[in-house]
């Protein structure tokens, strides 16, 4: 049974005692062993060099934490969110989407007007939630961005990630975390991802399935960056389909949307 969001408190992690649940946490959510898990002093050194650690609490206990580090590109710094874990029996209940607006706001205090993150193209829930509800852009692909994974859960697949640019006060942003529709835009591509791909991945008879689907979606993103197009919007439809949907969006959109 999920439990209700509004009942669970979002907080700073300080101790060595969170960041050890953020451990244990790990393991109960992607099934890591010891060469994938983020180890208890990352947690450390990212809360004392002005990263983030935010706790998700059902009373006492932490259910679900996210973890960012400063990061410094093209003369623009930033938080990259590194993971956002929620325990199984709490999914679905808006929590994960709590944990990345308080960082949000503990951002914008601190006078950052971006932050980043990877996710996995092949994620659809993750995908909506990125682009569609809190206003994310996307404009780079990276092929196994990690090497291989020890979860059970990549399914043996290449961990390809897409970069998510959430810049935090563009209007973009903005209007969609206050409920108003954003503009129309133009849709010049779409890339879509069937939701058969969670079964294909977890059937060694069906998998080549999903690899062909990853690498073909690889190739069309990766291509569309190229020629300067953005992900600017998702969809899925009644049978569980995904959808990135394809256009521009200029660099100076930060501030236009």
């Amino acid at each position: 049974m999920t439990t209700p969001s509004s009942n669970i408190e979002i907080r700073s992690l300080i101790s060595l005692e969170d960041f050890a649940r953020c451990v244990t946490i790990q393991l109960e959510v992607w099934g890591y062993d010891s060469g994938d898990v983020i180890p208890r002093r990352m947690f450390v050194v990212a809360q004392r060099i002005g990263g983030q650690v935010m706790g998700a609490f059902d009373g006492d206990t932490i259910i679900g934490f996210a973890m960012a580090l400063p990061g410094y590109r093209n003369g623009t710094p930033y938080l990259h969110s590194h993971m956002l874990a929620v325990l199984p029996g709490y999914r679905n209940a808006g929590i994960g989407r709590r944990l990345k607006l308080a960082q949000r706001e503990d951002a914008i205090a601190r006078g950052f007007e971006l932050m980043e993150w990877t996710f996995d193209p092949l994620e659809i829930k993750n995908a909506h939630l990125n682009i569609s509800r809190l206003g994310a852009i996307v404009r780079r692909y990276e092929g196994n961005f990690y090497g291989s994974s020890t979860s059970p859960l990549q399914g043996g697949l290449p961990t390809d990630r897409l970069y998510a640019e959430w810049w935090l006060q563009s209007p973009r942003v903005s209007n969609l975390l206050q409920g108003e529709p954003l503009p129309p835009a133009e849709i010049v591509q779409r890339v879509s991802v069937p939701s058969a791909v969670y079964e294909w991945k977890q059937d060694a008879q069906q998998r080549h399935k999903a690899h062909q689907i990853q690498a073909a979606n690889r190739e069309a993103l990766q291509a569309a960056f190229h020629r300067g197009l953005a992900v600017i919007g998702y969809e899925r439809d009644t049978d569980g389909n995904g959808s990135f949907l394809l256009g521009t969006w200029e660099s100076s959109a930060k501030n236009a949307g």
